[in-house]
């Protein structure tokens, strides 16, 4: 039991220093890698003591095999070979997945096909503003990850909006939108990328469940801001200064149409191939590049500097495909140990039914990453076998938990402004408290987290 206390404190321990990454002033991918090494080494070194409490089955089929005592050795060949690396594949896939889909995000980005969007938005009434770029960030992150769809909008809204408060709200709404529209597609958001490429979801399942729910998210809000945003807006005095121009209207049309086709196949290529997902994410970024390399053969040596794909791929985000490589493999050991079954277990006994678990579970994840918290329920729950109607049903492929979990999880971020990375980037981009959110926007977007909980629950 002294292994149990152990490795819970480190959890613990490494957990509050992702928190607090802004407080101390350490990358949270540092906290988590740390965190995930000591936890294995902590499983390691007392896993006989956790084993022989009976959450490992296999196990005792591994020590059938042997004549005499266990030995420290025996135990060790059993984790790493029979526990660690199995995670191991798990989590390289989507790892290598979240690569491929950040590069071809990047890509786009890179080659300005978002101004193709962006630059057909003429309209200055604020009202018609929010809208517009509220359902326009539910669509997009439905296809982009929810941080893209949050820094595209907002710095969209700063050629739009001139006065502070105004964009604060504006970009707001885009953080709830960002949230609500990547928890209905199994791209949209790495919540949904892990119960996808798990196996607790389909992507045409998902779709078609969550969908109305995730728009009910961001609609009450909407609605509500709609009431103090009145009026004109005619745009800062630099709205009109463009960026230097790398790539031609037709080649931004081009990127964004292959670039956002690439990553629409993959579930395609899922579907009919029966191939892990990642690999249709990496054949799509291989077209991409291919594609890219040979547009730019015209191209100035300046603007290759700026587009090539070899450059691009280098400056991706690398600590977050770290921290999440950290998460994983923490949630691998918990899951080995059977911590995440005697948590299960307690979750079953204090709330004793799926849909308060997920409402708990999405509540949670404005205060801790939502990633994390989908990692752990499923090591915490396993998906049943089909069977008769009963409490197990639930956890069949796209069974209740795992459908509602998408969208609890997804969208229950947006209640604090730090709960989610779309929250933080607004934040940092347009200097929004946290005080200034939780009054004027947490009650919003915790109405319509309500509003599309009751949709779900209710199957209207």
């Amino acid at each position: 039991m002294t292994m149990v206390i152990v490795m819970t404190l480190i959890f613990l321990i490494g957990y509050s220093g992702i928190i607090l990454e802004n407080e101390i002033k350490v990358n949270k991918a540092a906290s988590a890698l740390i965190m995930s090494v000591l936890i294995w080494i902590v499983y390691l070194a007392g896993g006989d003591q956790i084993l022989s409490m009976g959450y490992s089955h296999s196990w005792h089929d591994y020590l059938s095999q042997f004549t005499g005592p266990a030995t420290h050795e025996m135990l060790s060949d059993f984790i790493v070979n029979h526990e660690l690396l199995p995670h191991l594949s798990d989590t390289a896939s989507i790892l290598l997945f979240l690569l491929g889909a950040m590069g071809i995000v990047e890509i786009i980005d890179r080659f300005q096909g978002f101004r193709v969007l962006t630059d057909h938005i003429r309209t200055r009434d604020k009202v018609k503003l929010l809208w517009i770029l509220g359902l326009l960030g539910f669509f997009l992150s439905a296809v982009l990850d929810n941080l893209t769809t949050t820094i595209v909008m907002i710095s969209l809204i700063r050629k739009l909006i001139n006065r502070a408060e105004d964009r604060w709200i504006f970009a707001s709404i885009v953080v709830i939108a960002a949230n609500a529209g990547g928890a209905w597609s199994p791209i949209g958001d790495v919540t949904t990328i892990l119960l996808w490429i798990g196996g607790q979801i389909t992507a045409a399942y998902i779709i078609k469940a969550i969908f109305l729910p995730s728009l009910a998210n961001i609609l009450i809000p909407l609605l509500i801001a709609s009431f103090f945003v009145k009026g004109v807006d005619e745009g800062p005095e630099d709205a009109g200064v463009e960026s230097k121009e790398f790539t031609a209207p037709w080649e931004r049309r081009f990127i964004l149409a292959l670039g956002v086709a690439a990553l629409v196949f993959v579930p395609v290529f899922k579907t009919f191939t029966h191939l892990p997902p990642y690999l249709g994410m990496m054949l799509g970024l291989g077209v991409l590049w291919v594609t890219t390399d040979i547009m730019l053969r015209t191209h100035p040596r300046e603007d290759k500097r700026i587009l090539s794909v070899s450059r691009i791929v280098r400056q991706l985000d690398a600590p977050t495909i770290l921290y999440y490589a950290g998460i994983l493999t923490t949630v691998a050991a918990l899951s080995s140990s059977g911590l995440l079954d005697l948590v299960a277990m307690k979750m079953d006994s204090g709330v004793g039914n799926i849909y308060g678990i997920d409402m708990l579970i999405g509540m949670l994840s404005s205060l801790i990453d939502n990633a994390s918290l989908v990692a752990a329920s499923m090591g915490m729950y396993d998906i049943a076998s089909p069977g008769a109607n009963g409490y197990l049903s639930t956890f069949v492929v796209n069974g209740d938990f795992w459908t509602f979990l998408a969208y609890t999880a997804g969208t229950g971020g947006s209640m604090l402004i730090i709960g989610s990375a779309a929250g933080v980037a607004a934040m940092s981009m347009e200097n929004i408290s946290f005080g200034w959110y939780f009054k004027r926007m947490s009650g919003l977007a915790f109405l319509g987290y309500l509003a599309g909980a009751a949709l779900f629950y209710f199957g209207l």
